[in-house]
C-alpha cells in the first residue's frame, strides 16, 4: 500500500538531543524554581519520576495528565494539584535551560517541507510526558512549525505512553488511517520499532540512537534524514 502518513518522533528524532543532559539541565531548573515554594528537589524528582512510570502503565481509564498529577499528589502527601500554576510558570519561564541539552538538525525541517510538498500527512508522535506548554517549546527548538502536524501527543491529550502499542492504535483510531499506509520514524528502537506491530511500517533515525534493551536492528530500515527521504521514495 502507497504510504499517506508519516508519524515522527521528536526527542533524537526532530530535536537533536543529549537525553541525559536534557534531564538534569530538566530537574535542575525545575527543582530551583519550586524550592522556594516547599518542594525539596530529591523528593520533587521522586515524585516527577513516579508520575512518569503511571504514565508508563497507564491503562487508558485515564488520560496521562490526570494520571500523573494522581501519582504525584500521593507521593508527596500533598495536594500538589493547587500548585499546577507553578509548574505552567516554570514552563512558561524556565523551560528553556533545557534547550542547552539541545540541537538543531536543519535536514530535519527540510524532510518536513518535502514531505508536506509531497502530501503527506505529519503527526508528532512524541511521548506524552509533557504538558503541551513543553511540547510546543522543543517543536520551536527543532526549528518546526506545530501546525505542520494534524496532531501532536501531549499528556492532556493522551491515555497511553511508548512503548505501549495501544499508544499507536490511539493515534491510528483518532485519526481514521489505515496502518499500513502509515510509517513511524524515530530513534528509540523499543519505543519506535513497536508501532510495527500496528501494522505501520517503521524507520530509524540513527544519529542520536537509544537502544537500551540491545534490540537486534539490522533488518529495519535505518539512517539519516535523507536516508529517510529515499526509503519513502522508493515506497509511495
Amino acid at each position: 500500500m502507497a504510504l499517506k502518513m508519516i508519524f515522527f518522533d521528536l526527542d533524537g528524532t526532530l530535536l537533536p538531543m543529549d537525553q541525559d543532559a536534557f534531564i538534569q539541565h530538566y530537574f535542575r531548573s525545575l527543582s530551583a524554581h519550586l524550592a522556594p515554594h516547599g518542594y525539596e528537589p530529591h523528593s520533587l524528582m521522586q515524585g516527577v519520576q513516579a508520575g512518569i512510570g503511571a504514565m508508563i502503565a497507564n491503562t487508558g481509564e485515564k488520560r496521562n495528565e490526570e494520571v500523573f498529577w494522581d501519582t504525584f499528589c500521593a507521593f508527596l502527601g500533598r495536594d500538589a494539584r493547587k500548585d499546577i500554576p507553578l509548574f505552567e510558570d516554570y514552563y512558561h519561564r524556565h523551560f528553556i535551560a533545557a534547550k542547552a541539552a539541545c540541537g538543531c538538525n536543519p535536514r530535519a525541517a527540510e524532510c518536513i517541507a518535502w514531505l508536506k510538498k509531497k502530501g503527506f500527512r505529519l503527526a508528532l508522535a512524541t511521548n506524552p510526558f509533557f504538558p503541551a506548554l513543553a511540547t510546543l517549546q522543543r517543536i520551536q527548538w527543532a526549528g518546526l512549525n506545530p501546525d505542520d502536524f494534524e496532531i501532536i501527543t501531549t499528556y492532556e491529550n493522551s491515555r497511553h505512553c511508548k512503548p505501549n502499542p495501544e499508544y499507536y492504535r490511539d493515534l491510528i483510531r483518532e485519526l481514521d488511517v489505515d496502518p499500513r499506509e502509515c510509517l513511524m520514524a524515530g530513534n528509540d528502537a523499543l519505543e519506535d520499532l513497536v508501532a510495527e506491530t500496528t501494522g505501520m511500517k517503521v524507520f530509524l533515525l540513527t544519529e542520536w540512537l537509544l537502544n537500551k534493551p540491545g534490540i537486534d536492528i539490522t533488518s529495519y530500515p535505518q539512517g539519516d534524514f535523507d536516508d529517510l527521504i529515499r526509503y519513502i521514495s522508493s515506497i509511495e
